[in-house]
């Protein structure tokens, strides 16, 4: 989901010096980028940019589903007002852990460094980064 996102487009989150917003953070603590293709492809409702971002971001082999412009979309994990939550970010054990403790990203979780969340387990780099968020959090 979007954890696969974060490791594939994310700069180095821990070199960020600031403290971290976990409001301004997806629940995962990574930021979409502003240039992200599966966002850019559902903001413009482009078919063929969907296309693109279908394969990018490799639907079929993830979630096992055959190109459908309505079902390639993606408004992020904390998507305001009524919009629909996409297969990858409904997918994401991360963002249902971060929900369900009523936080607004697993950097304000105690147990973050021993999470197996399916993207910490298959992404260790990105919890790495994310950990180092974490503690310049808690500073």
């Amino acid at each position: 989901g979007a954890a696969c996102c974060a490791v594939a487009y994310c700069p180095s989150l821990a070199a960020q010096d600031v403290k971290p917003d976990p409001k301004n953070l997806e629940y995962c603590g990574y930021k979409c980028p502003a240039d992200c293709s599966l966002k850019k492809a559902t903001l413009e409702n482009n078919a063929e940019l969907k296309k693109k971002a279908y394969a990018e971001f490799r639907f079929k082999e993830k979630f096992g589903i055959d190109f459908d412009p309505d079902k390639v979309f993606c408004y992020g994990c904390k998507s305001a007002g009524n919009k629909p939550v996409s297969i990858p970010v409904n997918a994401c054990t991360v963002r249902k852990c971060v929900i369900g403790k009523k936080h607004d990203a697993c950097i304000q979780c105690d147990n973050l460094a021993k999470c197996d969340k399916e993207p910490w387990t298959r992404f260790p780099k990105f919890r790495d980064q994310v950990i180092e968020m974490q503690k310049k959090y808690k500073t």
